[in-house]
């Protein structure tokens, strides 16, 4: 898979391959855990529909019913776009290249969250 935001996608698909008759099922992640929100574009309504925020790897792996599961590093990622620098990796390691709107340690309640977005 491209990532893993919310954990309601892969779940289906590895149920569509075991029906399809895969007796094993190894998930491979192309980015890193995404566990903080993006402020820049990406919509991520809270911090807690985050799974990788709220879940170990493993906790993971079992929630989308898979054998195994590995997301790429984050110097993985920079080794393969050939790049150290000059990608933004906030939404991976909470380290914002500018303030964010609340501090971080509020991400965590979801109504101070959600009052940012307007909702």
């Amino acid at each position: 898979d491209d990532s893993i935001v919310r954990g309601n996608t892969s779940g289906p698909l590895v149920k569509m391959l075991r029906d399809a008759g895969a007796k094993e099922v190894h998930v491979r992640v192309a980015c890193p855990p995404i566990k903080f929100p993006c402020f820049m574009g990406v919509d991520m309504a809270s911090q807690d529909e985050l799974i990788s925020a709220n879940k170990s790897v493993d906790e993971i792996c079992e929630h989308i019913g898979a054998d195994s599961l590995a997301f790429l590093t984050i110097s993985g990622m920079m080794r393969a776009l050939k790049a150290e620098s000059g990608y933004c990796n906030a939404c991976f390691t909470g380290d914002y290249p500018f303030s964010t709107p609340i501090p971080l340690i509020e991400l965590q309640e979801k109504e101070k969250f959600a009052n940012v977005w307007g909702d």
